[in-house]
This record gives structure tokens, C-alpha cells and sequence, in this order.
């Protein structure tokens, strides 16, 4: 069975309406700023990344990510998870349709286009933490 597009947009409008005002100005605020929006774009299209990670996708210092990283998981936009010494943030099952939309219209910025790029290309060199924790994972300890 197929699901039309008006039944996603009638989805997404019942969401709406669950959203309180407060949550409502949280959210807006959240959504205000490039800077939020970037990392929100790279987290939707890439899935789980640490802090580290978004500086060096987004070459913004560890105090800037870590403060943008905690607006956006304090609007509910984001979750965190630790493994070892590392966090890792990704959209909010329950914020993924609403952000989808909205960055859907964004998608051809320079800005985000440059950030999923940057992104490819330290994955590809094993720069990722989660390329770093893989590799912890299966060193041998030679002690």
C-alpha cells in the first residue's frame, strides 16, 4: 500500500499539533541560526558524529560546536550517546520528518553541500571518531 504525499503531509500536521508553545519558541529559536541548521543538516544526512567530528566538518572551534551541539539537544532536536571518552549526537526519531522537510528546501546550499562533502572525505580518511573507535576496538593489546 502506497502512502500519498497528503498522508505524510497530514502526518506531519498531527505532530504539529502535539507541540506545546513553548516547545514551539524553543524549536524556532533552535532553527535561527545557520550555524544550527548546518550541524543539524550533516547530523539528519550523516547519522551519529561526535563533537570533534563537527569541528572539523564545519572548521568551528570545540567551544562554538559544544555550545551549538547543546542548544540544539536542549530544543529536543538531538540525542547523545557515550562510548568511551566519546559522545555521539544524532536528530531525535521524533524530529527527523519535521527537519527532513525543512531542510529538504535547504539542500542545495553552498554551505551544506560543502559540509556533506567535507564529511565524504574524512570519513573516507578514517578521521571520524567512529573510524577512531573502530580501530581501538580491534588493536591487539601488546602489553
Amino acid at each position: 500500500m502506497a502512502i500519498s504525499s497528503f498522508d505524510l503531509e497530514k502526518q506531519a500536521v498531527l505532530k504539529l499539533k502535539n507541540f506545546s508553545l513553548a516547545f514551539g519558541v524553543q524549536l524556532f529559536k533552535a532553527l535561527g541560526d545557520e550555524s544550527r541548521l548546518r550541524i543539524l543538516n550533516v547530523l539528519f544526512h550523516k547519522g551519529e558524529l561526535s563533537i570533534t567530528d563537527l569541528e572539523l566538518i564545519m572548521d568551528f572551534t570545540q567551544t562554538k560546536t559544544a555550545r551549538l551541539v547543546g542548544l540544539l539537544k536542549n530544543a529536543s532536536l538531538i540525542q547523545s550517546r557515550r562510548i568511551d571518552h566519546w559522545v555521539f549526537y544524532k536528530v531525535k526519531e521524533e524530529a527527523s520528518e519535521l527537519l527532513g522537510t525543512l531542510l529538504e528546501f535547504m539542500e542545495r546550499e553552498s554551505p551544506f553541500q560543502s559540509d556533506l562533502s567535507n564529511c565524504d572525505a574524512l570519513s573516507t580518511n578514517r578521521e571520524l571518531s567512529i573510524n577512531k573507535l573502530a580501530m581501538k576496538q580491534y588493536k591487539p593489546d601488546l602489553s
